[in-house]
């Protein structure tokens, strides 16, 4: 490839072969040159009005339309030659994702409408529908500890049904958690002869760890076994839930803030990405960004075939029109 294609290298896999359009500019340029040339001859006719009504009706733009239509099948056509390439979304090599949902108490609050978990169970079904259906994904649910309640499966419909029958209970365990879905991952390449599998971790909380393994603790497993998670902080400073706190069956009002920080640290420290969400509509954006950037790559396409067929249509639509208006093919 020569000095003068580098910039074309990024579009197409054949940029040299471009020159080709020097020979469409040039039938365009001989097309426009011949609209000007005067013709070689002269007829007389006395009766004018007799030679408009024998005379043939100019074709006018409609000529031209034509031509012009011809040549850009003809560009489309020379590009497609030297074989484009655009970015496309196509479903990721990752085989396993594992999701993991904190049900501890706290998610009982409704600063998110209608509450924390049914949003968080709506948003978490949706992210699920949207990955392509070769994935594994597997469920976490964790509180006082963590439950491996999906192993990685193909079955999403499977998946999706266990979120709707999460259930709420004490305390928060996002080490264990974290622990877990890591080992749940490096069991997934037990089952295929001990070939690493690329997997991912997505886990959402509204808290901080109470419970089990320190968050920080759970950082180097998973660095080890070079798996990322990705973490959502979910809720708003403000939400409160309604605890017996001295067991009289007296409940009050008790703040359940995000611990945003912890959650952070947990996603920077594993080569994941940390991500806030304080509405529905936050959290389904933010799944928007996982699905797309866990469950699908984007890599560099051959699309010579697009250029080709969108060339062919063109080349179809001038010849239909030239055989409408003037019963020749152009």
């Amino acid at each position: 490839m020569t000095n003068g294609w580098v910039g074309m290298g990024e579009w197409f896999l054949q940029p040299q072969r471009l020159w080709l359009l020097i020979v469409v500019v040039g039938l365009a340029a001989l097309y426009v040159g011949l609209q000007f040339t005067k013709p070689r001859y002269a007829l007389r006719f006395s009766n004018l009005e007799l030679l408009d009504s024998v005379a043939p009706k100019r074709p006018g733009w409609r000529r031209h339309l034509v031509a012009g239509i011809f040549l850009l099948a003809a560009t489309v056509l020379v590009a497609s030659f030297a074989q484009p390439v655009m970015t496309q979304k196509v479903p990721s090599e990752r085989s396993t994702i594992v999701l993991a949902i904190d049900t501890s108490l706290s998610m009982a609050a409704t600063d998110v409408a209608p509450s924390r978990i049914q949003a968080a169970q709506t948003a978490a079904k949706e992210f699920v529908d949207n990955l392509p259906k070769q994935l594994n994904v597997g469920l976490i649910s964790f509180a006082g500890s963590a439950q491996l309640l999906v192993p990685p499966t193909q079955d999403h419909a499977k998946v999706n049904a266990a979120i709707d029958g999460l259930e709420l209970d004490k305390s928060t365990a996002i080490g264990d958690a974290t622990k877990l879905a890591v080992q749940v991952i490096q069991e997934q390449a037990r089952g295929t002869g001990g070939k690493k599998v690329d997997g991912a971790v997505v886990l959402m909380s509204d808290g901080e760890t109470t419970v089990g393994l320190p968050t920080a603790d759970a950082i180097p497993i998973a660095k080890k076994a070079g798996v990322a998670v990705s973490t959502i902080a979910y809720g708003t400073p403000d939400g409160e839930i309604t605890v017996d706190v001295n067991g009289d069956g007296v409940g009050q009002r008790t703040r359940v803030p995000v611990n945003v920080d912890e959650l952070r640290g947990l996603a920077e420290g594993t080569g994941g990405t940390a991500y806030t969400a304080q509405s529905v509509q936050d959290l389904r954006s933010v799944y928007a960004k996982l699905g797309s950037t866990i469950g699908y790559d984007h890599k560099d396409q051959d699309v010579t075939y697009k250029f080709v067929g969108l060339g062919l249509v063109l080349m179809l639509v001038a010849a239909g029109f030239s055989l409408r208006w003037f019963s020749r093919l152009p």
